[in-house]
């Protein structure tokens, strides 16, 4: 039996929670099962479960094998779909992080539309905005949303992300309208993201880069408030078109300082550097590119 059939092994041990019920998935006798991960565990040098008499506990070891076992297992599985059932319907598992407001204002279209087309895929999209590990967290595909370049390997831009200044009809019912950087600082701002002094890079019309400092009136992590609270006139926010578009079409907003722009963020594609795309990761790809361009 090959070392990737020992890592198969291990990964049905570990998911079902005991060798009994792992040896009866393979329908193979429980001694085999258990030799096998006793001579894992010597190859590796390292307890991989803490079994006893009432115990049954994975180690660290055992819980960062098991990470990198599914990845060489799934690929090993992937090479089958890719090669042997090429002409079989695609199946097995696809997990994606998205970034929460654009991914359900902007994206869930086309990742419905995804899992519709192939049905027998197993998609599993986490909705957030944080950082996520793709390696050791199981993620196939990250999305993120940056004003700086992704510096990795495995990262390919798919898009871009407009933003512009913006405020309600009825803000300006009580306050002058702007017409230039300092006079923006007599505004009640409204800020993505936690910091008690915010900074907004800025381009004039001349699509010069100015850095514009301030004291946020109002900050919070997500757009969809930010834009609420702009709508309701508590100030002027810097917005991204994904969230802005459909309130500005219909006249509930309106552009601040429209020579002033903010360089567009791009939108990129993320997957681990050595990580070989399958067929269901490249559909994936091209569906996603095809949203955001």
């Amino acid at each position: 039996m090959g070392q990737v059939e020992d890592l198969r092994i291990f990964v049905l041990i570990v998911e079902s929670g005991s060798i009994s019920k792992a040896a009866d998935n393979l329908s193979i006798a429980k001694s085999a099962v258990s030799r096998r991960l006793a001579l894992l565990e010597e190859r590796y040098g390292t307890k991989l479960i803490d079994r006893a008499p009432g115990r049954w506990a994975i180690t660290e070891s055992g819980r960062e094998l098991h990470q990198r076992a599914i990845r060489i297992v799934g690929d090993m599985d992937e090479i089958e779909d890719d090669f042997v059932n090429a002409s079989a319907g695609l199946t097995g598992p696809l997990s994606v992080s998205v970034p929460r407001d654009f991914g359900i204002n902007f994206l869930s279209k086309a990742l419905i539309a995804f899992k519709s087309r192939y049905p027998d895929i197993q998609l599993t999209v986490d909705f957030d905005d944080r950082i996520v590990d793709l390696a050791r967290e199981n993620y196939d595909f990250a999305i993120r949303i940056t004003p700086r370049g992704e510096d990795e390997i495995g990262a390919a831009r798919i898009g871009t992300v407009g933003h512009r200044l913006y405020a309600s009809p009825s803000y300006f019912g009580r306050i002058p309208e702007p017409q230039s950087l300092d006079d923006l600082r007599q505004h009640q701002l409204l800020h993505f993201g936690a910091a008690r002094r915010a900074m907004w890079a800025l381009l004039s019309d001349k699509d010069q880069p100015q850095l514009f400092d301030f004291h946020p009136f109002l900050n919070s992590n997500s757009g969809v408030f930010l834009l609420q609270a702009t709508l309701n006139g508590l100030g002027i926010c810097r917005l991204p078109d994904f969230i802005a578009s459909e309130a500005l079409a219909m006249g509930k907003l309106v552009h601040v300082l429209p020579d002033i722009g903010v360089r567009p963020w791009g939108i990129y594609l993320v997957h681990e550097d050595d990580r070989r795309l399958n067929r269901r990761m490249r559909l994936f790809a091209e569906d996603m590119k095809t949203a955001c361009s």
